[in-house]
């Protein structure tokens, strides 16, 4: 047999991983600098906001609520269903463009001030593990006590429920979470099912995987040669001053190649090395060079926020074309989405397809035939209507009252009657129209079956 011999590589391929292919655990101290300040007020904000937002109301309603199940996306106390997909995806489409424009701005501002798995990890987790097992502490490390470890994963697991609750609430609204959390599991165990899973994940993800989410998984890094440009904002090492280090003899730069930046590091790769796909621009490079400019009495900056460009001194030519035309395009999903917003009808009437329906020839010379008719309450109050015929055409058995719930959709079933003039092909034009209980109507355009007829105003043959 022909032993096959693996290359060994010399550094590492990934920030995570060692060079023979183990996993790195990053341990990343902290600099309190003003950078990590600022980022901690935004966690506050943002963990206050999560955690409260399905508790607050507006017109009775969470401000964000996708029950995926029901077919109902709540947003900001309006209700929207799967019959309205133009508005669903003008809305989706308005939220990429505008993480498009904010990235070809200010580069990955979100990965390291906004996103939940910087929030959650930077300031909850590894705080949380710092505090239990020591400022140096570590679950790997065998000298730390059982019981520092014990309690620590006992904190995570409550955390994580926590959050797998606070992340349920936005799929199935706070009523039904606090049914399910005061009942047996036994009465619900789908719901407990999901409940343990999604903890499970939390577990996994912010104990276990943590900054590998970021380098491995998710799609934004990758998508950085894309989205930015030279001029786009990004945390960024100044080589013209910095270099040669100070400890690679010569006449040295600003940089004494002390290694903070990369000990503070999130997801473990030195800034000085260029942009990389695995930098989230937290800033704590930043804050640390600051604090050791400030002790060697040099001036800081020498990690910043900056473009490329300005980084190389090479003159910007001309207008960015991308921060033009997202912009523009931005302005045109909004103006298109608020049009659609103002000309949204409170009650949806439609007519939906009945397989097999037919029609017939009453006594009095009436073409009578059935109908489902799709009744969709999209208003804040109220829930009986009364459904009638317009013009020439009527419901068998006069107008039909019913009742739809704020929020809810339902068919109606119902025999129309119309004139046997106008059938054309065997079918007609016609109207239905829904009347509210404080005399608002809409109208809806609907096809009635019909015979055959030779001329629009003929009689049926």
């Amino acid at each position: 047999m022909t032993n096959i011999s693996l290359p060994q590589l010399d550094e590492r391929v990934l920030s995570t991983l060692n060079a023979d292919g183990s996993r790195r655990w990053l341990e990343p101290r902290v600099s309190q600098g003003r950078f990590w300040r600022r980022r901690l007020a935004v966690a506050v904000v943002l963990i206050l906001l999560f955690t409260a937002l399905p508790w607050i109301r507006i017109n009775g309603k969470p401000p964000v609520l996708l029950n995926v199940m029901a077919r109902q996306f709540t947003f900001f106390g309006s209700t929207f269903r799967p019959t309205e997909t133009l508005l669903l995806a003008l809305l989706m489409l308005s939220i990429f463009v505008t993480i498009f424009l904010v990235t070809a701005l200010f580069g990955r501002v979100w990965c390291g001030w906004a996103c939940p798995q910087t929030v959650y990890l930077e300031f909850v987790y590894r705080p949380l593990e710092r505090f239990i097992l020591g400022r140096r502490g570590s679950t790997r490390r065998t000298r730390t006590p059982l019981w520092r470890r014990g309690a620590l994963y006992a904190v995570y697991l409550l955390l994580s429920a926590h959050l797998a609750n606070t992340f349920l609430a936005y799929f199935v609204g706070t009523d039904q979470l606090m049914q399910w959390t005061v009942r047996s599991p036994s009465e619900h165990p789908a719901a407990f099912g999901i409940f343990a899973a999604t903890t499970a994940l939390m577990l996994f993800d912010f104990v276990f995987f943590r900054e590998q989410l970021c380098t491995l998984v998710c799609p934004y890094g990758r998508m950085q040669s894309v989205l930015l440009d030279r001029d786009s904002l990004i945390v960024s090492y100044d080589a013209s001053r910095g270099e040669p280090r100070a400890r690679r003899g010569g006449q040295p730069g600003s940089c004494v190649d002390c290694q903070i930046c990369t000990q503070v590091c999130p997801t473990g790769i030195d800034i000085r090395d260029g942009l990389q796909l695995e930098c989230i621009h937290c800033a704590q490079c930043i804050d640390a060079c600051d604090a050791v400019m400030r002790q060697i009495r040099q001036p800081t900056g020498l990690i910043r926020y900056a473009s490329q460009n300005a980084m190389a001194r090479t003159k910007r030519r001309g207008i960015r074309p991308r921060v033009i035309l997202y912009p523009m395009l931005l302005a045109a999903i909004v103006s298109a989405l608020v049009v659609l917003l103002l000309g949204r009808v409170p009650v949806l009437l439609e007519q939906e397809r009945i397989v097999g329906a037919n029609f017939l020839t009453t006594a009095d010379g009436f073409i009578q035939c059935p109908i489902r008719m799709l009744i969709e309450n999209r208003s804040h109050e109220g829930s009986d209507f009364m459904l009638a015929g317009v013009g020439d055409v009527e419901l068998v058995g006069g107008p039909r009252p019913v009742r739809v719930v704020q929020g809810t959709a339902i068919t109606v079933d119902v025999d129309v009657r119309s004139p046997d003039r106008g059938f054309v092909g065997g079918r007609r034009g016609g109207a239905l129209q829904i009347e509210a209980s404080d005399g608002a109507h809409w109208q809806a355009p609907i096809t009635l079956a019909g015979p055959f007829s030779l001329s629009p105003l003929g009689n049926a043959q």
